[in-house]
């Protein structure tokens, strides 16, 4: 069998921020109906989390629970733990109308991390970035540029960015002409 390796195996670009490949990242994607007592309760007793409001992300350590659309989930662990959560998730769910799949392989994560994460992330996403506008605890599924993609804060000044592993070539190129330090737009005063 072979070895897991995220996307770009480390990429990195330094300029007005910092933009890397976050590494390997556990992803369980989960469908049903959002708002049922049953499916709210067996996510929780799984994951230890409460499920997010529209446009949220919740964590708990190394856990995160991304609202998606309203009948969809993405719960964010680590790597080694995606198998055993999507079994339990399965069969914590059996008998409701829910689909859970891992899909770790199929995703990359980039982390955007500097003062002027948000300038770049504006570049590339017809979302407000303003910080009374986008805080810890957003999540936005949108696109950046021609991809799909989601991002949420990890603090003030890093931004996980989520894509299809098959664009993450793309994706990682993208973030690093935002970042070329001859673009610097200062629109956020940073």
């Amino acid at each position: 069998m072979s070895e897991a390796v995220s996307a770009l195996q480390g990429a990195s670009f330094e300029g007005l921020v910092s933009v890397r490949d976050a590494g390997l990242r556990g992803m369980v994607t989960l469908r049903g109906d959002l708002g049922d007592a049953g499916f709210a309760t067996a996510v929780q007793a799984e994951t230890g989390l409460t499920l997010p409001g529209q446009r949220e992300v919740v964590s708990a350590g190394d856990m995160l629970l991304c609202w998606m659309s309203p009948d969809e989930l993405l719960l964010m662990c680590p790597h080694h733990q995606a198998n055993a959560l999507t079994e339990a998730l399965a069969k914590a769910l059996a008998g409701q109308h829910a689909l859970v799949a891992n899909i770790s392989d199929a995703r990359a994560v980039f982390q955007v991390r500097g003062s002027k994460a948000r300038e770049v992330m504006a570049k590339l996403a017809p979302v407000d970035f303003a910080p009374e506008a986008f805080a810890k605890g957003a999540f936005r599924r949108t696109r950046m540029a021609q991809v799909a993609a989601a991002f949420y804060l990890t603090d003030e000044t890093t931004f996980e960015v989520i894509c299809f592993r098959s664009v993450a070539q793309y994706m990682f190129d993208l973030l690093s002409t935002a970042a070329d330090p001859d673009s610097a737009v200062n629109f956020f005063g940073t």
